[in-house]
């Protein structure tokens, strides 16, 4: 093939690619041979980048600013890795248990904005006064929903554009993750590692696809010598049978005249599924832990072989005060707010009533 005509194909082969690159399955030919190859399936991940990150600051709409991270993106992901929705979890159980319930705050409210504020960097209490203008009780508003308003001390409830309403004024108390880039939202500090978990996403889809779409090969048996047509097709029928419930099993071939290597086994399905899964899996894993800080033995992780994670009541003494601690301390600035003692947390190790 001359160099004009290699380029002219290279050129086919781009716009092909770029055709087909939507539907998943990219067709490359060869002029001479004929040879064509596709990849097929396209897994469907909870998120995407593009769909996370496509806001870089808090614009506003005359009413109400938007949050610098997309929050519905946010709350898909929380399922996208179990080491990341587990973690936060145990950060929300360990919290709630530490908990004890006042005249304004419950279990199940207390539970609600640590969920909001460990997913979304942000947690919404609602003030709900008497008719003197007491607090009488104190609500939870979706963080996934409320907005910050332009005023100072305005919050808006916007479950769909058409929807919003204003909340009373000074009626909301907001606790956030702070962010360097901006003051009117908190950011989950998970951020850094939300790539791995979508990574850890994505490796699992793949290897389920892989073995749904049934384009994957096993394994070629190649036969030469002196076996005949009606040992061929039992061959065939045997091999056909293990397909199916109870695969997997073993064959037994006899070839009274054959030679050494008459029979040959070649593999080619782990060409295809060499894509370092368990790899992926644990370094992603390991992310994930890093980012939120929980010891892996609090997460039911076993350790490798060989290994050990050391004892776990330390651990999670260790993971309480260098971990819960700080969450606790985030939700008093109700108190300060309120100028009342809203929330009250249990001396560690005491049981709640």
């Amino acid at each position: 093939m001359s160099k004009s005509s290699a380029r002219r194909a290279v050129r086919r082969m781009s716009r092909a690619e770029t055709a087909e690159a939507s539907t998943g399955a990219i067709a490359v030919a060869n002029d001479r041979q004929g040879v064509e190859s596709f990849a097929f399936g396209d897994p469907e991940p909870v998120l995407e980048r593009r769909q996370i990150m496509d806001m870089c600051e808090c614009y506003h709409n005359s009413r109400w600013y938007e949050p610098p991270i997309a929050l519905d993106g946010l709350a898909r992901a929380e399922r996208a890795s179990p080491h990341h929705s587990s973690a936060m979890n145990l950060k929300r159980n360990l919290l709630v248990s530490s908990l004890d319930p006042t005249a304004l705050l419950s279990r199940a409210t207390f539970g609600k904005l640590v969920k909001d504020y460990l997913i979304f960097g942000n947690a919404y209490v609602e003030v709900r006064e008497n008719l003197l203008g007491d607090p009488l009780r104190l609500d939870h508003s979706m963080a996934k929903f409320t907005r910050r308003g332009l005023l100072s001390k305005q919050y808006w409830w916007v479950p769909g554009l058409r929807d919003a309403v204003e909340l009373p004024t000074d009626s909301v108390i907001q606790i956030l993750q702070p962010d360097v880039n901006q003051e009117l939202y908190g950011v989950p500090e998970y951020l850094s590692a939300l790539q791995s978990a979508l990574l850890n996403e994505a490796a699992t889809l793949f290897r389920r696809r892989y073995y749904l779409n049934g384009s994957h090969m096993g394994y070629i048996l190649y036969a030469t010598g002196e076996i005949d047509v009606n040992d061929t097709n039992s061959l065939k029928a045997a091999l056909k049978s293990s397909k199916g419930p109870g695969n997997f099993r073993n064959l037994f071939v006899h070839a009274p005249n054959g030679k050494e290597g008459s029979i040959k086994i070649i593999p080619v399905g782990e060409a295809g599924a060499k894509d370092e899964f368990l790899g992926i899996k644990t370094a992603t894993a390991a992310d994930v832990m890093a980012a939120h800080r929980v010891p892996p033995q609090l997460l039911g992780i076993v350790p490798a072989q060989g290994s050990a994670f050391g004892n776990p009541t330390d651990a999670t003494a260790m993971f309480y005060e260098l971990e819960i601690r700080p969450i606790q301390t985030a939700f008093l600035e109700i108190n300060d707010v309120l100028g009342i003692e809203a929330v009250r947390y249990l001396e560690r190790g005491s049981a709640a009533a």
